[in-house]
This record gives structure tokens, C-alpha cells and sequence, in this order.
């Protein structure tokens, strides 16, 4: 093992550490604030909400791979990682660039600011997916991203449930159902916008919008980024012992 790789796999056993962990009191009293606040609103509001992510976020997945790059060839974790953190730091800059932008224009650009970053950490997770040698052709890989997209904007609970599906990945995805409408997108969608609400209100807020949308934004891509690397280096080091297992 390389002295990058052994550096990986500490930055790697730290995060699956912060997966695992239990929810702190903190984390369920704020969790059990958000669940109540939810109950107040009104059934078809969740309904139209879990509908609207639904379609957006499908339009990207099955769209995005007509102008992603093809898988590269994996050669090594230390060169597909230097091309994974160009590529988040370029989006950090665009997300930021346009949260300033949306956050400057007030309450109509704000909520315009929501699709549009929604497609961007799409889109930038299936780049890294590319970069560790992953098509987004396959349907599995797809569930993947969205895993990872809920890895990064969940609670602490529902990250270590979702945490528990990515563990053991190889076996868990031969049991997805073929259809991504049983996908629970309910949950997606609400540990989503509970995730971002406080944040992503601030930038409503006329004139100091704009700092605020930069700031939040480059701190939610680099988040994304953060998780999407840990979640694929699970995956190389699942690889790494299974090839030492056949020698």
C-alpha cells in the first residue's frame, strides 16, 4: 500500500467512524423539532414537494449521462482522486458563483438557486463516478449516487441507515428492484429539504443573499464531494481485499 492510499484509508476509517455513530441528543431533539413542523404541513403539500424533486432529480439521472465523460480506466487511487478533487473544486466555484448570483436577486432568483444546484451536485457526482471507473449506464450505479446524495443531507440517523445499504454494496445491489419508481423518494426529499431549509432561507434575505448563497453552496458541494470519496474509496478498498483473497 502506497503512503496515499494508507492516508486514504485513515481519512476513510474516520468517516465510516462519523457514519456509524449514533444520533446525540442534540441531533434527535433538533429531528423530532423538524418531524413536528413537517406534521403541520398538509398532505398534498408533501405530495406536490416529493413529486417535483422526484421528476427533477430523474431528469438529471437519466439525462446527465448524455454529456458526462465515460468511465476512465482505473489505474490508481492517488491519480483518480487528483482528477476527483479538480473536478469538486470546480464545481465549489460554480455552485458558490451562482448562489451569489441567485442569492443577489431576491426571493424569486433564491428559489431558482434550488434546481439549479440540485443539478450541479448531480452532475458532479456522476464526473467522480467516472473518475473512480464507474458508468452511471448501469441503473445499480444510479441508486448509488443517490445514496450518496443522502449520505451527505440526512439526518444522523437516516444517514446510518442509508450507511448500512452502502457497506456491503456489491451484495445489497443485486437486490434492488428494477423499478427506480420504488425508490423512497418520501424520505429523499423531506431529509433533503430539512437538511438545507435554515441555510437556504437565509439567502432569501435581501442584500446579504448574496454572501450567504456563495458561501452555503460551496460549503454543500464540498460536503458532497467529501462523502462521494469516502463512498467510492469503500469500494476500492472492498476491490483491494478481494483481489488479496484470490492471490
Amino acid at each position: 500500500m502506497t503512503s496515499y492510499e494508507s492516508q486514504a484509508l485513515h481519512e476513510l476509517k474516520d468517516w465510516q467512524r462519523n457514519m456509524r455513530r449514533r444520533p446525540s441528543l442534540v441531533n434527535k431533539l433538533s429531528k423530532n423539532l423538524q418531524t413536528k413542523l413537517n406534521s403541520y404541513i398538509p398532505e398534498k403539500v408533501h405530495q406536490a414537494i416529493t413529486a417535483t424533486i422526484k421528476q427533477m432529480v430523474r431528469a438529471v439521472l437519466f439525462g446527465s449521462e448524455l454529456t458526462s465523460r465515460q468511465p476512465l480506466p482505473f489505474t490508481s487511487l492517488e491519480l483518480a482522486e487528483s482528477q476527483v478533487r479538480a473536478r469538486i473544486n470546480f464545481y465549489r466555484k460554480t455552485a458558490a458563483a451562482e448562489g451569489g448570483i441567485t442569492g443577489a436577486g431576491g426571493i424569486l432568483l433564491g428559489f431558482a438557486d434550488f434546481p439549479l444546484l440540485l443539478g450541479l451536485k448531480l452532475k458532479m457526482l456522476f464526473e467522480i463516478a467516472a473518475l473512480y471507473g464507474y458508468s452511471a449506464d448501469d441503473y445499480r450505479e444510479r441508486v448509488y449516487l443517490l445514496h450518496i446524495f443522502q449520505l451527505a443531507f440526512s439526518s444522523q440517523e437516516q444517514r446510518r441507515q442509508v450507511y448500512q445499504q452502502l457497506e456491503n454494496w456489491e451484495e445489497q445491489k443485486q437486490h434492488l428492484p428494477q423499478d427506480i419508481n420504488q425508490f423512497d423518494w418520501r424520505t429523499f426529499q423531506q431529509e433533503y429539504r430539512d437538511y438545507i431549509d435554515l441555510a437556504k432561507m437565509a439567502q432569501l434575505i435581501p442584500i446579504i443573499g448574496a454572501p450567504i448563497g456563495a458561501v452555503v453552496n460551496y460549503r454543500l458541494i464540498n460536503k458532497l464531494g467529501d462523502t462521494a470519496m469516502n463512498a467510492y474509496r469503500m469500494r476500492w478498498l472492498a476491490g483491494e481485499k478481494k483481489q488479496q483473497e484470490l492471490i
